[in-house]
């Protein structure tokens, strides 16, 4: 027998949670929405992100700031909807549920229990009270538009042969790498931008940095050579090479070109800027002329194990003093402060977080509603869009808003049937 539902979510991620919490509770009573996760378990990106702290979004409340700087693809399209549902109101949706929030000195915001579980209870508290049903290991196989006269207008059978109908659906499947998200929206006639990683680290072999893991330098600048793809911030140096939010936006706002060149590449890092590295050299000379240069660093932002490699790298004589320091050696020991190379030969996940460019276009879609423009009554949110963020709550946050869009619309379209 065929099941019949007002509103049917795919995907039981934080778009299509909030999406299903914003729609049973703004639509009529006795509305029938239901949440169709094919795996074991709902939130399991929220459970994890954030070391399992759970970043749910950015001290950023102005919405042109927010959409604008901070998502690598999406960000023109993102600002009306930052307008009509930023952090300001995600912040105060939360708040007042009981869940306390807290920012850190980055800007991120955290539940104050430093513990992702909170959002969970949260989440799963208010769909319980909108009288959101919940299924998990419930997959769609296939879905389209439906050919019966009933006010059902689609049709979805599921992994089991299960046959659903329902007159609204939001597909929240997150990013579409994977061809179970990407079939979907292909199904009803959706064109996909091809899905790339973004917010990876790098995988350097380099002596410089050997058995440096957990050595952090703030602030570096980066630069893709031969490219026009550069930033700025915090680098960790990890046992496979270079992590931190300097990385991480080189690889958000880079993800397609770093793709292109199959994740080879040579990266330039500047270890000082805004620092005269020559000059201060040179006075070194004068200032601690019979200490040895591998053991003064004349830079207090640079961990000396990572001094003494550059010292090494740029060929200075063993046990060489200030005073003595060849002009070549000098210009080296500069040249490794600020324009050393490192060859990147491939990438790593960051941590258990997996972010990607691509999916559905935006253009496809009325990003007043998140209601797709080939079919009345479908709708998208969260990662499956084409949006991206880089790390620090902006995905969390695109997910909130894209949700709660689509969740007010479909609650309107079952108001006025």
């Amino acid at each position: 027998m065929t099941e019949r539902w007002d509103a049917v979510i795919i995907g039981g991620g934080a778009a299509g949670f909030f999406g299903a919490i914003i729609c049973a509770s703004e639509a009529p009573s006795g509305a029938r929405v239901l949440i169709a996760e094919k795996s074991g378990r709902v939130l399991n990106k929220v459970k994890i992100s954030g070391g399992g702290r759970c970043n749910v979004t950015h001290h950023c409340f102005d919405p042109m700031q927010m959409a604008t700087r901070h998502y690598p693809r999406g960000n023109k399209a993102l600002i009306g909807p930052m307008y009509r549902f930023g952090v300001t109101e995600a912040v105060q949706w939360f708040s007042q549920r009981g869940m306390e929030l807290k920012t850190e000195s980055d800007g991120r915001i955290f539940p104050t229990t430093d513990d992702s579980q909170t959002v969970i209870d949260c989440l799963r508290d208010a769909a319980d009270e909108a009288g959101v049903e919940v299924r998990t290991r419930c997959g769609v196989r296939s879905i389209r538009r439906s050919t019966s006269k009933t006010q059902y207008r689609f049709e979805l059978t599921m992994k089991d042969e299960h046959q659903i109908t329902a007159d609204q659906v939001l597909i929240a499947a997150g990013g579409t790498r994977l061809k179970s998200s990407a079939m979907l929206p292909e199904q009803l006639g959706h064109r996909l931008i091809p899905a790339v990683p973004s917010l990876f680290t790098f995988d350097i072999d380099d002596r410089r940095i050997e058995d440096l893991q957990g050595l952090s330098v703030d602030p570096v600048e980066l630069q893709v050579a031969g490219e026009d793809l550069d930033n700025h911030g915090p680098l960790l140096i990890t046992h496979r090479g270079f992590s931190g939010p300097a990385i991480l936006k080189v690889s958000a706002w880079g993800a397609r070109i770093l793709h292109d060149l199959d994740y080879q590449f040579s990266l330039i890092v500047n270890w000082l800027p805004g620092v005269d590295v020559s000059s201060r050299l040179r006075s070194m000379r004068h200032e601690a002329g019979k200490r040895q240069v591998a053991t003064l660093s004349p830079f207090e932002q640079l961990p000396n194990r990572l001094w003494r490699r550059f010292v090494e790298a740029a060929e200075v004589p063993d046990r060489c003093r200030w005073a003595s320091l060849p002009r070549d050696a000098r210009s080296g020991l500069a040249n490794q402060l600020t324009q050393s190379r490192f060859q990147v030969h491939s990438k790593s996940t960051f941590k258990e977080e997996f972010v990607t460019s691509g999916g559905v276009p935006t253009d496809d879609v009325d990003m007043r509603t998140l209601e797709s423009r080939v079919h009345d009554g479908l709708y998208f949110a969260g990662e499956i869009l084409n949006i991206d963020g880089v790390t620090g709550g902006f995905n969390f946050q695109n997910a909130w808003t894209t949700g709660y869009l689509a969740g007010c619309a479909m609650a309107a379209s079952i108001r006025n049937r």
